[in-house]
């Protein structure tokens, strides 16, 4: 991170310009078997999709509410890091019917059509793929995000210490974020660029969002987001921190 990040769209940013083709966030679902890689480069161009979706056809704007019925996943990920661009708050399990904009996976849509504005579905399917027959009332993510633009510019300026995420009951802004991802650091195990994090909590915590996606971004460091990691052996487990070079690991 540079001195000058407030909030944690400004740390991807960072990431961006020091290193785009390291990877961020790498994504196992041992419930499908799925593997998935991004690279910095390529986890940014995710997020700026998804911020113009969200500011552009969902008309979202700084202050807005956004519902994140969500798994700990890398399009989970990605829309924390958009919602940050945008400047709404990301509520974590948050209640739809207090959200101006509800996004959610296919297990939680009917608890999602409790929100009167926006309903966003993913289908969490791999390779990022459509649901085979789109929800009534919710827009298919997957359909509609990539044909949104590469690069992204907020309407309004983001302000960091406005409310930009609320998870467990617990609201931080944007510089509250980057702060804590900082300073908790050390506890966390992650040295500095480099680091690199096997994460299977859940994001319903701080403690699971730091572990992964928030404190290996603030370091330069990179995070293997495991969904599902019960149903995987301790021998494929160690096998996959291993093979990815995991530094860090961090379990339920």
């Amino acid at each position: 991170m540079n001195a000058t990040d407030r909030t944690p769209a400004d740390l991807l940013s960072s990431a961006l310009a020091a290193d785009p083709a390291r990877p961020l966030v790498t994504f196992y679902d041992d419930a499908t078997g799925e593997r998935v890689e991004l690279s910095v480069a390529t986890f940014a161009n995710w997020v700026a999709k998804t911020a113009n979706l969200l500011q552009g056809d969902l008309a979202a704007g700084p202050g807005d509410r956004v519902a994140l019925l969500l798994p700990a996943h890398w399009q989970t990920a990605v829309w924390l890091l958009a919602c940050a661009s945008v400047g709404t708050v990301a509520d974590v399990g948050g209640d739809p019917a207090a959200a101006d904009v509800v996004v959610s996976g296919p297990d939680t849509l009917d608890a999602a059509r409790a929100c009167r504005g926006e309903r966003v579905a993913l289908a969490l399917r791999p390779l990022g793929g459509r649901f085979p027959q789109p929800p009534s009332g919710f827009t298919d993510y997957a359909v509609e995000v990539p044909g949104q633009g590469d690069r992204f510019a907020p309407f309004a300026p983001v302000d960091p210490d406005e409310p930009a995420l609320i998870v467990a009951g617990r609201e931080f802004s944007g510089a509250e974020v980057v702060e804590r991802a900082v300073a908790e650091a050390a506890e966390l195990g992650l040295t500095g660029p480099g680091a690199r994090v096997l994460s299977g909590l859940p994001y319903d915590t701080w403690d699971g969002l730091n572990a992964g996606l928030y404190g290996p971004l603030a370091v330069g460091g990179s995070v293997v987001l495991c969904r599902h990691l019960e149903r995987a052996g301790e021998e494929a487990v160690a096998g996959r921190i291993e093979s990815e070079r995991v530094s860090v690991v961090r379990r339920p």
